[in-house]
């Protein structure tokens, strides 16, 4: 396997000439037969006994020539592209130029990493504001834990107030006549949760248990239903039942429930010492932001689009990745929601052109400044990565490439000494 011609086609767009000679070509042949000869009946032999010349005599010479194409494919274009000696950012479109029992020749284009351009990345000028923790702060976080504490009891003695469940029937009517969708019974609508269409939970208030009542209201201009939206409504609601979620009391017992610690006091300080700790990495957070703004837009470049969507593509897999891990594919996704896969790549746009920027900013400013990932810290990336995904060690090596972890931390220093060198203002 050998490179044999490069051609720059035009401005990041590379030509590579290359071919696999006999000996290799012939084992991959060899290979596919064996795979595929299982699949074949040739009269006269049993199923799966055919030789190969027989084969090749029935249906052609080169009836195995593209299944062993791609299979030779992969590591022959990985040598030539190292040959090359270019940083290849897209997907390769391959070419047979020629092929026989002498070998194959082939052709690959695609787009190699542009030339970039980055200056005043040092003293960038940022802002870093923490949010201070309040009272109101620690009491709302509080207040979640007790909520997910709390028990539901019915109400009997008192009308619907805010914060209630009410358990209701209801059916919607416009001009007269009941309308899809609008039905249901002994539905629990937590009052002032703003789940319903505007002006529906607040006309539920005030109201007690058994009571058979209307209520109006206006569906807004943009509902989902176009034949709701915009028109007037009417509901008759009957109320069933009052639910109230009541929160455990605020004590010491209530502490020692839900946390290690004996007194409100020791958790209320836990509570804040979490929200500061938060705070601060939002903060930070933010900080990083507005220097990957800086750095995008300070960068000079002209990057082929193909590489823009090859990252959206990128972003696609992922998400289907994620679907998968759910249950879903990105085909049922798309079907119930109405998406396609060119609308999805299009809503992937921005985050993938941002992504490609930071990225080339953060791998310019690792050889502007020589950064390096030294080889205990690749070791320890890998131990990071074996634990987060709970694989064996060896599994990850197996998986990624040092080249690509080296790669990965040299960027995140990038980050980091950017930040070191920025103006940060408080």
């Amino acid at each position: 396997m050998a490179l044999k011609k490069t051609t720059e086609v035009e401005k990041n767009l590379y030509e590579i000439e290359f071919d696999v000679d006999k000996d290799t070509f012939e084992v991959a042949i060899e290979k596919v037969y064996r795979k595929e000869v299982k699949k074949i009946n040739v009269p006269g032999f049993r199923k799966g006994k055919a030789p190969r010349s027989m084969i090749e005599k029935m249906y052609g010479k080169g009836v195995f020539y593209e299944d062993a194409v791609n299979e030779i494919i992969p590591d022959a274009y990985e040598t030539a592209i190292k040959e090359a000696d270019l940083k290849v950012v897209s997907r390769p479109e391959f070419d047979i130029i020629s092929i026989d029992d002498n070998g194959v020749m082939l052709k690959a284009k695609f787009y190699v990493k542009p030339e970039v351009e980055l200056n005043n990345y040092k003293g960038i000028e940022v802002e870093k504001n923490v949010k201070v923790v309040t009272e109101e702060d620690i009491n709302a976080d509080i207040d979640m834990v007790r909520q997910r504490n709390s028990r539901t009891v019915d109400v009997t003695d008192r009308a619907v107030q805010n914060g209630d469940l009410a358990v209701i029937d209801y059916e919607g009517f416009c001009d007269g006549v009941a309308f899809e969708g609008g039905k249901a019974e002994n539905y629990s609508l937590a009052i002032g949760s703003g789940s319903f269409i505007p002006g529906f939970e607040e006309q539920i208030i005030g109201h007690n248990i058994g009571e058979k009542f209307d209520i109006t209201v206006k569906f807004p201009e943009e509902y989902h239903s176009a034949e709701l939206a915009g028109k007037d409504a009417i509901f008759k609601i009957s109320l069933n039942g009052i639910k109230f979620n009541e929160l455990p009391e605020l004590d010491d017992e209530f502490v020692k429930d839900v946390s290690e610690f004996n007194t409100v006091d020791e958790y209320k300080a836990d509570v804040k010492a979490k929200l500061e700790k938060k705070n601060e990495q939002e903060a930070e957070n933010a900080v990083e932001a507005q220097i990957i703004d800086a750095l995008t837009n300070a960068l000079v470049a002209d990057i082929p689009t193909a590489i823009y969507d090859a990252e959206a593509e990128n972003f696609v897999r992922d998400y289907d990745s994620r679907l998968r891990m759910q249950g879903l594919d990105l085909a049922t996704y798309c079907k119930y929601t109405g998406q396609t896969l060119e609308s999805m790549r299009e809503q992937f746009m921005p985050m993938a052109e941002r992504q490609v920027k930071t990225r080339l900013a953060l791998e310019k400013i690792v050889e502007l400044e020589g950064l390096d990932a030294t080889a205990e810290e690749i070791d320890a990336e890998y131990g990071n990565l074996a634990g987060a995904y709970g694989l064996e060690l060896d599994k990850v090596k197996e998986l990624v490439e040092a080249d690509a972890i080296k790669a990965d931390l040299c960027v995140k220093k990038a980050v980091d000494f950017v930040k070191a060198n920025a103006v940060i203002k408080a």
